[in-house]
Formats: C-alpha cells, sequence, structure tokens
C-alpha cells in the first residue's frame, strides 16, 4: 500500500466485480453479431459503446443498434442476456474489505458502465449478498453514463479530485485497464494497475485479513 493515502478510488468490473468480457463476445457471435470483437473489448470500443457508456444514447437505441448489426433477428431479451454476460460475483471478501477500509480512508467508485449494466450489477448483489446497490459501500458513486465522462479521459479524474476536495498525491486509483491507469496519472493520481490475475484481496490489501 502506497504511504500518504487519504481517500481511494476503486473501479468496479474486474476489481470488484467478476467479469469476462469473452461471455459477452462468445454470446453476440453465437446470435449472429459476428463482428462483435471488433466492436467491443476491454481495451478499445467503437463509438456506440462511447455513445452508451456516457449516457448520450438510451438503452433501447443501444439495443436497437445491437439488433441492426446482427445477421439474424434479436429479440430484446437475447440482446440483454447476451450484454450482461460479463457480469459475474461479487466475492464477499472484497466487500467486507470495502467495509474495513471505509474506516480508514474516503471510498469513491469510478466506473465505466451504463444503464443495462447498473441494473443488473446491483441485481447480482441484491440476490447474492441481499445489498441493493453498490453505492451503499462508498462516499460518493461515478458512473460514466450519469455523469456524461468516461475513463481514460483526465477530465473525469479532475471532476473527482475537484468535486470531492482530494489532493492527487493523497489519492489512489485503484483499476485493471491500462489506458485508465494512465489517464489518471496524468492528474498526478497515485495508482495500483491490477494485472491479470491479481485481486485487490490477494495482492494489495492481503494485511487487512
Amino acid at each position: 500500500m502506497i504511504k500518504g493515502i487519504k481517500h481511494i478510488i476503486f473501479d468496479l468490473g474486474g476489481v470488484l466485480l467478476n467479469i469476462d468480457y469473452s461471455l459477452t463476445e462468445n454470446a453476440f457471435i453465437a446470435l449472429g453479431v459476428k463482428n462483435f470483437p471488433e466492436l467491443y473489448t476491454q481495451l478499445n470500443q467503437s463509438h456506440l459503446f462511447d455513445l452508451f457508456e456516457t449516457g448520450k444514447i438510451p438503452a433501447n437505441e443501444f439495443i436497437s443498434a445491437m439488433q441492426q448489426a446482427s445477421s439474424v433477428p434479436l429479440t430484446d431479451a437475447q440482446i440483454l442476456t447476451a450484454w450482461n454476460a460479463m457480469l459475474l460475483d461479487f466475492p464477499v471478501r472484497r466487500l467486507q474489505l470495502l467495509q474495513q477500509l471505509r474506516l480508514y480512508y474516503d471510498l469513491l467508485l469510478l466506473s465505466n458502465t451504463n444503464e443495462i449494466h447498473e441494473q443488473t450489477f446491483n441485481d447480482i448483489l441484491m440476490r447474492s449478498h441481499g445489498i441493493p446497490n453498490i453505492g451503499v459501500f462508498f462516499d460518493k458513486v461515478y458512473l460514466s453514463h450519469r455523469v456524461g465522462l468516461r475513463k481514460p479521459t483526465k477530465e473525469i479524474f479532475e471532476r473527482v479530485l475537484d468535486e470531492n476536495g482530494f489532493k492527487a498525491e493523497q489519492t489512489l486509483f485503484i483499476d485493471d485497464t491500462p489506458q485508465h491507469i494512465a489517464g489518471a496519472k496524468l492528474t498526478g493520481i497515485q495508482t495500483i494497475y491490477l494485472e491479470k490475475g491479481m485481486t485487490i484481496e490477494e495482492h494489495v490489501f492481503k494485511s487487512l485479513k
């Protein structure tokens, strides 16, 4: 853990929520959206997904665009199921860590997400742990589709710092995507890049067990 930290900003998918992008990719390919890998990956995505993740188009327009991208007719339900396939589970130890850390640090959530996934990951949290909303673990939540900005732009990190009165050098950002880490570093925020195979419970906060 980096010394001098007073505030911690967490990414959601791949850090707190287990995800598997390949499940959504394979689901869309199976449905007939054969070019899905060209449209969306963890490292890159098309303009459609940028618009959806910054709240510039609603869910029904996103669903319609995905239906048009398919070579066969698809129902709304098929699109939703495929799009949500990547969202897996919240390990209880990670949620316990958030509760422990909140005793000593300001905790914020900063996630590139969308209205469909927001509803789904909160549903997962409720079904598995009886907790209605991920926001209960944080002092403030920044979801890209709600604030109209997404990582890795410098603007979203500056907004988080300014609105909360945080000093960059006292702020830690944890994310599993390299370009998001790079964006945070532009503002002087301290970072931990959670590489593939790493978890916060085993590789960042193990001493809190």
